[in-house]
Parts: structure tokens; sequence; C-alpha cells
């Protein structure tokens, strides 16, 4: 069996460290959505999380396996936003210090909540090399420990905990469906669900703009995205060394859309569940209602699934939704 970043075990493990620390999600339902769609869709609300998205879950489970010491010296990461605002309410929670790099088209409601939970941002350029430079700068210039947003064993295994609550809180789930970023949230649910009882498919909704994890999974091997371009920040990211092996293996589908299909689903979202999401939380839904989406699980049986809306963090301008060119 291939060595896997998580298990089972070790996604239950972090469901019981974190729970004093995260929300339990509610699930909603709308019937209007469902007849849209032609499935019975339950959306799992993380959007209603603490820092308003479920990076909470994977920042505390890490943070918290801190040695103390260690843990003393602070964090670092890089991120544009939720991951973010979600190191800096994991480490205020355990009293240490937090350092964030954030590329300069981040939004701005982001950066103000960062900076609200008390950690010090350090802008950078928005490339992912930019990012990286700079973390590993304000590491060696601090001592802080490096809390990567995805691609790390302690996150991935976090974020599976949204697997956990979906299918405690619907019964005979068929498929659960969430966005492609860096992969840490779809490879946590995916190597969950490989292990829980039933036959749970795990779909991923990708934008077109940024769809490197549909082009390497179509292809076997891992691609970049150099110059991703959609108004989902959060999925501007690529895939890493731990979430492209599970991704490669155990995603069953991935479907793309355009950033017209996310602005259509996020409507809907906003006007029949009468919550708000941001671009990146609507990605699955609006992969949910492509003909694709029909095309691929036309064969599996799927009729149920949980539909992960996976933050609500957004400037309510439409101009803050425009990509940097």
């Amino acid at each position: 069996m291939t060595p896997y970043a998580a298990t089972l075990d070790t996604i239950r493990a972090a469901h019981e460290r974190i729970a004093p620390h995260i929300h339990r999600t509610p699930v909603l339902h709308s019937t209007a959505l469902d007849a849209l769609a032609g499935f019975e869709l339950f959306f799992k609300c993380e959007n209603l999380q603490r820092v308003g998205a479920f990076k909470i879950r994977g920042a505390t489970n890490a943070i918290l396996q801190l040695d103390e010491k260690i843990a003393q010296a602070g964090v670092v990461t890089h991120s544009s936003g939720n991951h973010a605002q979600a190191v800096a309410l994991a480490a205020r929670d355990r009293g240490i210090p937090a350092h964030v790099v954030m590329p300069t088209n981040a939004p701005r409601a982001k950066r103000e909540a960062t900076a609200g939970y008390g950690a010090r941002i350090h802008p950078c350029e928005p490339t992912y090399e930019a990012r990286m430079a700079t973390c590993l700068d304000v590491a060696r210039q601090t001592g802080a420990t490096i809390i990567p947003p995805f691609d790390h064993a302690h996150i991935i295994a976090g974020q599976g905990t949204v697997a956990l609550e979906c299918v405690d809180q619907v019964d005979g789930l068929d498929a659960i469906v969430a966005p492609i970023g860096g992969g840490g949230l779809i490879s946590g649910i995916a190597l969950a669900a490989r292990e829980l009882p039933g036959s749970i498919r795990v779909i991923g909704g990708e934008p077109s703009g940024a769809d490197d994890a549909a082009r390497s999974k179509a292809s076997g091997e891992l691609v970049g995205m150099p110059k991703p371009r959609t108004i989902a920040d959060g999925l501007r990211t690529g895939l890493g060394e731990l979430t492209w092996p599970v991704v490669r293996d155990l995603v069953d589908s991935i479907v793309t859309v355009t950033d017209e299909d996310i602005l259509n689903a996020m409507q809907l979202v906003w006007t029949r569940l009468n919550i708000v999401v941001e671009p990146s939380a609507a990605t699955p839904f609006a992969a949910v209602l492509s003909p694709a989406f029909t095309r691929a699980v036309a064969s599996q049986g799927v009729r149920r699934m949980a539909v992960v809306l996976t933050g609500g963090n957004l400037d309510l301008d439409v101009r803050d939704l425009v990509p940097a060119v």
C-alpha cells in the first residue's frame, strides 16, 4: 500500500485533538438546488467555521503538535488568506507568535483579518517562488516553525476531519465534492473516505484558469501552473509532493469550471441558502451544476453528495474579485 501522508487513524486523532478549538459546522439542504442540479445536495458549511474557513482544522492540528520549546519561537506560513487567518488564530490560541507571508494581491479583507488575529504580515510578490523565499527568510530570522498551507501530514489530517463530520451528519452519502487548490482538503477527505464504510466517491472542482490538478490527473504526471488566473484566489496554488499522489490515486474525478460558472454558483448559494461564500467555496457547487459532472458520475450511482463550502471570506466589492494581471 502506498504510504500516503495521513490515515483514517491520524484523521480521527486530529479530530479529537482539535475538537475544542473548532466548530462542528452545519449541513444545509435546499430542495430548489436539488432540482436544479439533479442530485441530493448537502452543503457542509465551512464558511461558518472559525476564521470563516476550513483551514483552522489543519492549522490547529499542526500547531498543537509542536514541542513546547519549539513553539515558543512562533510559527510562519505563506498564504493568500484563509490559511493565513487560521495560522494566526491557532497561534494566538496557543499563545505563540505568528508571522504570515501574504502576496500583495491577497484580498484586503483577508489581510485585515489576519492582522486582527495578531499575526505580523510580511508582504511579497504574488508568485509561489516569492512566497517561499520570504517565508524561509522569516523562519531563519525568527526561528519560527514553518506551517505549510497544504503539503504537510498534520495539515492534511486536520482537513480530513471534514469527511468524518460529513459522514456523521448525512446518512448514505455517495460522494463528497470539494475544491482543489493545493490539495490538502481533498487529500484528507479522500484518505478518510477510502477507509470509511461504504463506497464514497471523492470529486474535485477546479477553476479552468488554474487547472493543474485536472491536467496532472489526465496525464498521470504532476504539472505546474505558473500563471493561474481565476477569481477563486484560494485555488491558485498547485499540488504538492504529498497531495499529488493522493489526488492521482484516490480522487475519482476532477471537473473544471469557468469563472462565470463559479460566480453563478456563488450567487445561487447566496440567494438560495442565504449564506455568504467566497469564489473558491462555490467552485465545487459550480462543478456539480456542469454537464461534465453528470457525465463523470453517470455510471457510478451517485445521488446523495456532500458539497464542501470551504470559506466565506471576501471583500463585498466586485472589483476585488478580479485577479491581478
